[in-house]
């Protein structure tokens, strides 16, 4: 497909490819394509590309062992990745949003399995062959690495194609059992279907990714069951050997509470296959949030960015007592800004940071008026309900001077307001990513610490991301998502990922924002592949304890390390010592010095 015919092309729909969207966002889908074609200036790529093949494995047989495996799968299933790179809707084929150059993290093949059966056949296979293999489930985890694997050259695991079904939603005990390449949307639109109005999905910012992989990765969504794997139960996991388990009651024959009771007997097993290397997910159960009879979105703004220190006390108690019943968001205005959809130049065209005086400007001849904060919330439950508890929320938050509630009434239908309400709502949306249009060819990586819900930690981690971000003249992104005892400070670094100068910028800058915060305690909760070995560097209490342990798992139960190799940070026997883990001093260099034949 050609540029041109690329942003010509239609948006798929949900009705005609597992990863496509639902009729009712469509039009919305449409106009964001069309500000990300609006933007692009990167060319399409065309260059001529050499077979890419697993480190340590000969080219020869490397083309032999997928010969091997095609008939296994069969030919259309077995894709090797020696085309010119894409960007297209959803590629599998490399990271969307490289922050380093498009072709160090690529697969060298792409599989695509129909069943467990066949996710086991795969896995023997490249323990047969010694090939490093990565499993996905839709690969947009953006921001993070997407489609990509750690090791160029792994032979990537592309479950969703053919693995996306909904096994069951049981209208009865609120649960639901699903395939790696059900999205949320997927999941919303088939209870809708059902027409069962008491269920509730709690989805992400985006809806398009998987319920698995968001879960297993430990994203989040902005209902009371905000926390995805906290509402997990059951998982069945294809281990490196080939060997299936089921967790929790999954384990007993002939059980009828896999979906609502997570633990089962003995040890609880599920934790070692979330941000890890040790399995790769098939089916998992999740609970689903019962209709509460009424919900009601609201918005307050703050108008200096000194008050987030007392916002963020008035939101603990409130927070922990239930009154914020919802994973909100306090976010900063220079983001509303942004998610307007607009690139930079139409504000501001100078060098170095937007001044904060022309965000503003802008900012006050928005629907919403100036401000240096938002605070968007969600109320559930029946009138009378939703009116105690809004009662407390606006007599607290306007004992901050300035304070104002916006009228929902006032806002015009595009306003980011309605996504945050439908999405609060478990309506999935794709409005998030509109601030990636930010900069021309745009693109996202995440800061992403955990802390306290207290003042005081706020205001130090925005101050040491204010001084990064100026250092680097990055634009600051700041949103503060608040959990029941614990919040985390999401800060997206938009970039040009084409520019080789900024991307750099970027990734320096990330690097120093990761041991900025860890010296002061705080811990990023996910990050993008190229930070995952310095991220679980700072988790070193007792000379690396942690770590060690999970090397010890990773050794019992992949013995020829051919699991997702590098995957937070966690490397097989075959790789330590060698080079593969990045530092500060990596630069775009993601590989290491070889891999350890199999004898050793």
């Amino acid at each position: 497909m050609s540029f041109a015919d690329e942003a010509q092309s239609d948006v798929p729909l949900l009705s005609e490819k597992h990863s496509g969207i639902p009729d009712f966002l469509l039009e919305k889908a449409r106009k964001a394509k069309v500000g990300v074609f609006e933007t692009r200036t990167k060319p399409k790529a065309s260059r001529n590309r050499l077979p890419v093949i697993p480190c340590g494995i000969e080219e020869q047989v490397f083309f032999d062992a997928l010969s091997d495996l095609s008939k296994q799968l069969g030919v259309e299933n077995v894709e090797r990745n020696d085309k010119p790179l894409r960007d297209g809707c959803n590629p599998n084929t490399h990271d969307l949003m490289a922050v380093v150059d498009d072709e160090e993290l690529v697969p060298s093949a792409m599989v695509y399995p129909g069943s467990t059966e066949e996710v086991q056949k795969v896995v023997v296979w490249a323990n047969k062959y010694h090939i490093p293999i990565f499993p996905i489930s839709m690969g947009r985890n953006l921001g993070y690495g997407g489609a990509a694997p750690r090791v160029r050259g792994s032979v990537l695991v592309d479950l969703g194609r053919r693995m996306n079904k909904i096994l069951d939603i049981s209208s009865q005990d609120y649960t639901c059992l699903v395939e790696p390449g059900v999205s949320f949307f997927a999941l919303h639109e088939a209870i809708k279907a059902k027409g069962y109005d008491h269920l509730w999905v709690d989805v992400p910012d985006v809806g398009g990714g998987s319920i698995i992989g968001n879960t297993v990765d430990r994203g989040v969504g902005y209902t009371p069951y905000g926390d995805h794997w906290a509402c997990h139960s059951g998982l069945e996991v294809v281990l490196p050997t080939g060997e299936v388990i089921r967790t929790g009651m999954g384990a007993l024959p002939g059980n009828n509470t896999w979906q609502t009771f997570p633990y089962g007997f003995g040890p609880y097993s599920d934790g070692i296959f979330s941000q890890s290397n040790f399995g790769i997910v098939t089916k998992m159960g999740m609970t689903l949030m019962p209709n509460p009879g009424g919900y009601e979105s609201f918005m307050y703004t703050f108008q200096k960015e000194e008050d987030l220190d007392q916002v963020i006390e008035i939101i603990r108690p409130l927070r922990i007592g239930s009154i914020l019943e919802n994973v909100a968001q306090l976010r900063h205005v220079t983001q509303s800004l942004a998610v307007s959809g607009k690139p930079r130049t139409e504000f501001y065209k100078g060098d170095g940071t937007i001044p904060s005086d022309v965000v503003h400007a802008v900012a006050a001849t928005s629907p919403v008026g100036d401000h240096s904060w938002a605070y968007y919330g969600m109320s559930y439950g029946p009138p009378h309900i939703r009116k105690y508890k809004l009662d407390i929320i606006d007599a607290e938050f306007k004992k901050v001077p300035g304070a104002r509630r916006i009228d929902p009434s006032t806002l015009p239908e595009d306003e980011y307001f309605w996504a945050r309400d439908r999405i609060a709502a478990g309506i999935p949306d794709i409005q998030e990513l509109r601030w990636v249009n930010w900069m021309p060819n745009g693109a996202h990586i995440a800061f992403s610490p955990v802390s306290p819900i207290r003042g005081a930690d706020a205001k130090k981690l925005y101050e040491l991301a204010k001084r990064r971000h100026g250092e680097f003249g990055i634009d600051l992104f700041p949103a503060f998502c608040v959990g029941l005892r614990e919040m985390h400070l999401i800060v997206e670094l938009v970039y040009d990922r084409a520019n080789p100068k900024r991307r750099k910028d970027v990734l320096d800058c990330l690097r120093h924002l990761v041991d900025d915060a860890a010296a002061c305690g705080y811990g990023e909760y996910r990050t993008h592949l190229v930070l995952m070995d310095q991220v679980a560097g700072t988790y070193s209490w007792n000379d690396g304890a942690l770590m060690r342990f999970h090397e010890t798992i990773k050794d019992a139960l992949d013995p020829n390390g051919i699991m997702a190799p590098g995957r937070c940070g966690i490397w097989p026997k075959q790789y330590r010592g060698r080079g593969w883990e990045m530092a500060k001093t990596s630069g775009e260099n993601t590989q290491g010095d070889g891999v350890a034949p199999p004898s050793q």
